[in-house]
């Protein structure tokens, strides 16, 4: 009980993360016409970041292995903090993407982090429920960050949402130097052994299934609110209660997700949700000028693409029982390569193509993870079968 609040300050830094990572989405078309880029140049913001964070993270997390978590934790949230004064100071678009680079360095390191030292916090029975509420902070931020973030960006501009950010950075900071204990850190597993499951099918797959879904998803999300604002046909005074709807979906999805994997199991959750994704994205492509409706289709889509969150999450742990955690260390990284690659496409879609179009796209993504959802899932089946004809003739 003792530690509890502390593991709640945690969840809150892991909050501002969030927010600093998934509220250029919501603030695209002001980022974009204040600096006097194109959609396709802003979205890249995105990219850059989620790339930075996928391949960094990794390796400065194994080169950092065995230093105190406290100190690790500390510094790296000064980083964190000093990235986004620089977003909030420095003029024009070269020295912001600078910045989002720091930023994603110092983000990276602060995640894992407070996981980290939030399981060593919690005794050996509350470990699991203690890292759900460092990862709701960060789920949070999708439900009040990026809408709150749009309300900041609406009276005082954009660069006072990473000045906000590293302000309550900093509260935080001097919290944890007072009240975190030294904690040792973990015998390093050398990054090369890491990758090494890269080479099983079934980890490929796996992992393979989390590009495809969340880099589809991220195609259409990059770019949602100028999408809401000028193919749907929402008022720039409602985007923000759009946005606050869509992050109250995605928590609710991610609830039901776990849910339904624990009665139904993953096959049918995976695939159940990516489903109602792709019907979602097609829906938003074809309904327009319809509040209601456009509200409806954001609400489902968003609780169908959370929904698959947490069953790939313990999908991925069950395919390597014995290597979870770098089974999620790795689904981390996957994630975050998902987004960038699907920032990256999204741009190109939009500069080539057109900005109505992303939702399809997006759907294709999905579409694909599907397809190896049901490949998976018939080669597990397979592989079951053999097992029990096998154990059967034995006897």
């Amino acid at each position: 009980m003792l530690n509890t609040w502390k593991i709640y300050m945690l969840a809150i830094i892991s909050f501002l993360v969030g927010t600093s990572e998934f509220i250029i989405s919501g603030i695209l078309d002001k980022i974009a016409d204040s600096l006097g880029v194109t959609l396709a140049a802003a979205g890249q913001l995105i990219t850059i970041f989620s790339l930075v964070y996928a391949i960094g993270t990794p390796i400065l997390m194994a080169l950092t292995a065995s230093l105190d978590r406290r100190k690790l934790m500390l510094y790296s949230l000064g980083l964190f903090i000093v990235s986004n004064l620089l977003a909030f100071l420095l003029p024009g678009f070269g020295p912001f993407l600078f910045a989002r680079i720091i930023m994603a360095l110092g983000a990276g390191l602060v995640v894992v982090t407070a996981l980290n030292i939030a399981a060593k916090l919690a005794p050996p029975d509350k470990q699991a429920s203690s890292i759900a509420t460092v990862v709701m902070g960060f789920t949070a931020s999708l439900i009040i960050g990026v809408p709150l973030g749009r309300i900041m960006t609406d009276a005082f501009g954009w660069k006072s949402v990473f000045g906000g950010i590293a302000l309550f950075g900093l509260i935080a900071m001097i919290v944890l130097f007072f009240t975190i204990p030294a904690t040792k850190g973990d015998k390093p597993v050398p990054l090369l052994q890491q990758l090494a499951l890269l080479k099983k099918r079934k980890v490929a797959l796996g992992l393979s299934i989390t590009f495809f879904w969340l880099g589809g998803y991220s195609i259409a999300y990059t770019y949602l609110s100028p999408y809401l604002l000028s193919v749907s046909g929402i008022s720039d005074s409602l985007l923000s209660t759009a946005l606050l709807i869509f992050g109250i979906a995605s928590l609710i999805g991610s609830k039901f997700g776990g849910y339904s994997t624990d009665r139904w199991g993953v096959s049918f959750t995976l695939i159940g949700g990516m489903a109602l994704h792709i019907v979602m994205f097609i829906m938003l492509s074809i309904v327009t000028n319809s509040l209601m409706a456009v509200l409806i289709i954001l609400t489902l889509w968003s609780f169908a693409a959370w929904s698959s969150g947490p069953t790939q999450q313990y999908h991925l742990a069950t395919l390597e029982p014995e290597s979870s955690g770098v089974m999620l260390g790795l689904n981390q990284s996957m994630m975050q390569l998902a987004m960038a690659a699907g920032a990256g496409i999204g741009g190109v879609v939009v500069e080539q193509v057109s900005l109505a179009s992303i939702t399809w796209i997006g759907a294709t993504g999905v579409a694909i993870a599907m397809v190896i959802v049901l490949v998976l899932s018939s080669s597990s089946s397979s592989s079951k079968i053999a097992q029990s004809i096998n154990s059967q003739t034995v006897r």
